[in-house]
């Protein structure tokens, strides 16, 4: 029978390596995800009306940056702190809960955006998709009001449940005067497992919301595809580019949104059964790669982000050969 063998002990490079490789996500997420948010936040401190797109934008980048933070904080816990032969410690768990819970309203955040998508560029016809297109388009605020208060209700509860879980666990192990550590160890797992269930179960909702607009623009693209070929249209059609811009936005979202729920889905049994640090290690860099890769999507598929990408890229270049130019100069030498 084929099983897995638990790392209990990881060498001081492999450390290094991924302490690394966490610093590099880190830098790279929260210069990409802050550059999003202060593109968008700087408009609102000169009072300029922000378009629906860029408000879901901004609420997008700030719950991504909460991620990264936590993720930075689970690689740092894991590598320097965390023991594979103890059950997970109470810091561990409470930075795991957060990063459940911020996942959550990042996904959230993705579905209003998904949905503002799909409102804006499917042509309905039928009175009722109208009326919820329109409806969707005018009340973007009010959504995304909506999925905070829903995610901070959710975050209440689940944290609610674990702490209480973990008081019925510290007043339990007294009682035993830890005479009997594997049913500790099974009871400490208990307190993160339910948290983990909850948090899965309440992301289902957005999820499904995030399918259904998502497949709704797929099948309005091959419409057009069809009117296209059939009109025998100019290749250039502004629809088209404004299909194929939002669903690059929503697609590199979904697989990097499955990539990082079945890496993390993986890094349970690893962590609390097998105790394969290793494994442990490489699911979190996935889990943190993925929103650092989405936020480079998203730069490059909005036009007012890539005109300030290349003011900030034609500034630094202008910087650049200002101080070239003096330092070649040789009077600046005497």
């Amino acid at each position: 029978m084929w099983t897995l063998t638990p790392a209990l002990t990881v060498s001081y490079e492999v450390k290094c390596a991924f302490l690394f490789l966490s610093v590099l996500e880190f830098a790279v997420g929260i210069l990409a995800n802050a550059f999003i948010f202060l593109v968008n936040f700087w408009d609102m401190v000169k009072r300029q009306p922000l378009s629906n797109c860029d408000l879901v934008l901004l609420c997008l980048s700030v719950t991504r940056l909460f991620l990264h933070g936590l993720l930075f904080l689970n690689a740092i816990q894991l590598t320097l702190f965390q023991q594979t032969k103890t059950p997970l410690s109470y810091s561990y768990q409470i930075i795991i809960v957060l990063w459940m819970i911020t996942n959550q309203a990042s996904l959230w955040m993705a579905t209003c955006l998904s949905l503002l998508y799909c409102s804006k560029i499917v042509r309905f016809s039928h009175t009722l998709l109208l009326f919820l297109a329109s409806w969707i388009s005018r009340k973007v605020p009010q959504m995304l009001l909506g999925a905070s208060l829903f995610s901070c209700i959710c975050s209440v509860l689940c944290l609610w449940d674990f702490f209480n879980r973990s008081h019925f666990t510290a007043t339990a192990l007294l009682f035993m005067n830890n005479n009997n550590t594997g049913l500790d160890l099974q009871i400490a797992k208990l307190d993160f497992f339910y948290p983990f269930v909850f948090c899965n179960l309440v992301s289902i909702p957005p999820f499904l919301f995030f399918l259904v607009s998502s497949g709704v623009l797929i099948v309005s693209l091959g419409r057009h595809m069809r009117t296209m070929k059939s009109q025998t249209r100019d290749s250039c059609d502004p629809s088209l580019e404004a299909h194929i811009r939002a669903l690059k936005s929503l697609v590199s979202f979904l697989c990097f949104y499955v990539v990082s729920f079945c890496a993390a889905l993986t890094s349970v049994p690893l962590l609390m059964l097998c105790h394969n640090k290793i494994g442990v290690m490489v699911c979190v860099g996935t889990m943190a790669a993925c929103p650092s890769g989405h936020a480079a999507v998203l730069i490059s598929s909005n036009a007012k982000l890539r005109r300030a990408v290349e003011t900030v890229l034609l500034w630094a270049q202008s910087n650049l050969k200002v101080k070239t130019d003096h330092k070649a100069d040789p009077r600046t030498l005497c």
